[in-house]
C-alpha cells in the first residue's frame, strides 16, 4: 500500500473536505475523516480512540460521524457517536460501509470516502436537520495519525 502521503493526492483531499463542507450544509452533525497508515490494535477499538482523540463526542447533539482509514491493514471502519446511534437503523452503518467498500475493492479511495461522506450526511439531515442558528462544531479538513 502506498505511504500515507501517497494514498489520496492534494486534490483528492480537497474533494473531500468540500464534500463533507456539502454534506453537513443540510445538518447539524459533524463528519470527520481520519487516515493513519497503520492500526496495531483492533482497527474499530483505534477508530474509537480517533473519535475521542478528535473530540467528536463533545457535539451538542452526540451526533459526529468518523471515517477511519487504516491505510497498511486495507480496513475502514465508520462509527458514530450515542445520538446517531439511537437515532438510525443498523442498516445504516452497513449500507454506507458497502458504498465505500464497494470503491475501495477498486482502488478508488477518494470515490469511496466520498461515497461515504455523501451518505452519511443524507442520513444525518434526515434525523438532524441543519436549524438557523447551527455552526460548524469540528473541522472539515482530513486528519493523519
Amino acid at each position: 500500500m502506498p505511504y500515507i502521503e501517497d494514498f489520496l493526492t492534494a486534490n483528492q483531499e480537497e474533494e473531500i473536505v468540500e464534500a463533507i463542507r456539502v454534506a453537513e450544509c443540510d445538518t447539524s452533525g459533524e463528519i470527520r475523516v481520519h487516515i493513519e497508515q497503520r492500526c496495531d490494535i483492533d482497527v474499530y477499538e483505534r477508530a474509537q480512540d480517533v473519535f475521542h482523540i478528535l473530540k467528536m463526542d463533545n457535539t451538542k447533539q452526540k451526533n459526529g460521524v468518523l471515517l477511519y482509514v487504516a491505510v497498511d491493514n486495507k480496513a475502514f471502519v465508520i462509527i458514530g457517536d450515542h445520538g446517531i446511534n439511537n437515532a438510525v437503523d443498523a442498516n445504516f452503518w452497513n449500507s454506507t460501509r458497502d458504498k465505500i467498500a464497494s470503491q475501495f475493492k477498486s482502488s478508488n479511495f477518494k470515490q469511496g470516502i466520498i461515497d461515504g461522506v455523501k451518505e452519511a450526511g443524507k442520513v444525518l439531515a434526515e434525523y438532524f436537520p441543519w436549524e438557523h442558528g447551527d455552526s460548524d462544531e469540528l473541522d472539515n479538513t482530513i486528519s493523519k495519525g
